[in-house]
């Protein structure tokens, strides 16, 4: 079963943060439905929007949760695709 989810990520300083969550979000890239980015001098504001498993946008809310530098929040929907 696939659920829809809005993963909010603010990303705050280094450069080098970005260019690593880029190669993590490429791994996830099948979940990854849309984003948009909103750049804002030191602080960027990124949203996706996921479809996937519970597990799968877990695994990717997890990992980027690792970065320092990076704030997380995600939300899905009851909806099962």
């Amino acid at each position: 079963m696939k659920r829809i989810g809005v993963i909010g990520i603010v990303v705050k300083g280094d450069r080098k943060v970005s260019i690593d969550m880029q190669f993590l979000l490429n791994e996830f890239s099948d979940i990854i439905v849309g984003r948009m980015g909103v750049p804002r001098g030191d602080i960027s504001a990124i949203s996706l929007i996921v479809e996937g498993s519970v597990e799968r946008i877990s695994a990717l809310t997890g990992k980027l949760g690792k970065f320092s530098g990076l704030s997380v929040k995600s939300a899905l929907t009851s909806f099962e695709v």
